[in-house]
């Protein structure tokens, strides 16, 4: 991150370009525009712009290669009237965005725009409209939309394309927001509050995924293009066997106990042990105040993934998982299914956020769409159950084709504890009750509720590498059976949750 005191960064749009794409590889794709417009007074601003910028446009488009892999580029220059997009930029733009997805191109937008050119009016601003249909057909053909919030970036920009990346970044400081804070000022008398509209601030709200300087720009956006267009990848090692075989049997309050020790690996050691390649994006990170809700793009077994995790590793002491965490699970969801990827889950939480802001923030209905759009998620989709698994904050991310659970995992209503309490008005019978209600792994398994349980031995953490092997089991298996056999297999998994059939 760079240093506050030398403010964020302003990087002119053909140097970007050149820190961005590989030696020789930018390929322009703009037809040059020479027409001046009739209004003598924006005929000379146009004028004096292209003079000043070297450009015919506040908008340049092509492709080249960042750090190997292809990608289309639409990058604003922000000097040439304050990046403002009129008719002809905004048809720039639309037009970049077809051509990327008739070539079947990933996209990369780096916008730094104060939003619509003034000068133009109406027309302009319904650019906005032409701009967000392009992005939302170069998605549907399950093509990487990315984007880089440039300083700044606001207005109508920010608010269309400027906010519909399957991953947004923005630069360090950056100012990123609707209403520019110079217009907020001369409209409402006042200044508007200061760090409100800056980079790291959107971040710890779940807005950004991350703040990366343009120095590691390349290195980044490369990464997250290989995840995503690169969906399967072959890999050299044979396709390991299951790892389900010689369980210990524990009592379920041992299980209980084994699960919430405060050395138990999360998510982030996941990702780093067992996945070949994986780039976290929102939640869980330094900066951002979350209850431990991790995503991430991640590659398992040559199988690319969208992975939303509970890491209790990374929470806030006293936090728990609330209905802004489970509204950036279900972008998760939504990410998968937009891209065409499979969905990991990995649930371990010792319940949900039980506050007044989380029942005023609409907890129960945000518990309640992840539950459904994992129902009827069309992409295949695996659930780990890493350790705890308490109430409904684990519920929300159980429903998939496949779940696999560690040993010394669990599942329940309510932690022991809630259970006993709620039947014995006291914690003490909460070992009875854990045993009774038959919340361990290998009592999931047994019913047909979890399909593989993945022994622990070793030091805390040894299995995750056996873990990562499972996942890419579930996933090889996952991807040769259509999405009509995938769906026979949940309506058996129901039933059996049922007792309606095993």
């Amino acid at each position: 991150m760079s240093d506050e005191t030398q403010g964020p960064e302003k990087v002119p749009a053909t140097e970007l370009l050149a820190k961005l794409a590989d030696e020789g590889s930018w390929q322009p794709w703009d037809t040059q525009i020479t027409t001046l417009p009739a209004d003598p007074d924006y005929a000379a601003d146009i004028a004096r712009a292209r003079e000043k910028t070297g450009l015919d446009e506040s908008i340049i488009c092509g492709e080249a290669t960042v750090h190997g892999v292809r990608v289309a580029i639409v990058v604003s220059e922000f000097g040439f009237l304050g990046g403002s997009i009129g008719r002809d930029a905004g048809r720039r733009v639309v037009s970049a965005i077809r051509r990327a997805t008739a070539q079947g191109l990933p996209l990369l937008a780096l916008p730094a725009s104060g939003g619509t050119r003034m000068q133009e009016g109406t027309a302009a601003f319904l650019q906005m409209v032409n701009i967000t249909a392009a992005v939302v057909d170069h998605k549907a053909a399950k093509l990487p939309y990315l984007v880089y919030l440039r300083h700044p970036t606001t207005g109508g920009v920010f608010a269309s394309w400027g906010s519909l990346g399957h991953v947004s970044m923005a630069g360090p400081g950056a100012l990123v927001g609707f209403l520019g804070p110079r217009v907020f000022e001369g409209l409402y008398g006042a200044p508007f509050p200061a760090g409100v509209q800056v980079s790291e601030n959107l971040r710890s709200h779940g807005l950004i995924d991350l703040v990366v300087s343009v120095a590691d720009l390349g290195v980044a956006v490369a990464k997250i293009v290989r995840i995503l267009a690169d969906p399967v990848r072959t890999v050299d090692d044979a396709a390991p066997r299951s790892r389900e075989a010689g369980v210990a049997e524990l009592s379920a309050w041992d299980v209980v106990e084994a699960s919430r020790r405060p050395d138990r690996p999360g998510v982030a050691q996941l990702l780093r042990v067992a996945a070949e390649e994986a780039a976290e994006l929102a939640g869980g990170g330094e900066l951002d105040a979350r209850s431990g809700i991790v995503l991430a793009l991640a590659r398992f077994g040559g199988h690319s993934v969208v992975l939303v995790g509970q890491d209790r590793n990374r929470q806030l002491p006293g936090a728990l998982v609330g209905p802004a965490d489970l509204r950036l699970a279900r972008r998760g969801m939504r990410m998968a299914q937009s891209l065409g990827l499979p969905l990991v889950t990995v649930i371990d939480t010792p319940g949900a956020d039980l506050s007044v802001d989380a029942e005023e923030g609409g907890l129960a209905n945000e518990i309640a769409h992840c539950i459904a759009e994992l129902t009827a998620l069309e992409v295949p989709s695996v659930s780990v159950l890493l350790g705890q698994g308490a109430g409904g904050a684990a519920l929300a991310l159980f429903p998939a084709d496949r779940v696999i659970a560690m040993a010394n995992s669990w599942l329940s209503p309510l932690p022991p504890e809630g259970a006993s309490l709620i039947v014995h008005r006291d914690v003490n019978h909460a070992p009875d009750m854990a045993e009774g209600q038959g919340i361990r792994a290998t009592d999931l398994h047994a019913s047909g509720i979890v399909d593989v349980v993945i022994a622990e031995t070793g030091a805390p953490g040894g299995f995750l590498p056996d873990l990562g092997a499972q996942l890419a089991i579930e996933l090889a298996d996952l991807a040769a059976t259509d999405q009509s056999g995938r769906a026979r297999r949940r309506e058996l998994r129901r039933q059996r949750i049922g007792g309606s059939g095993a």
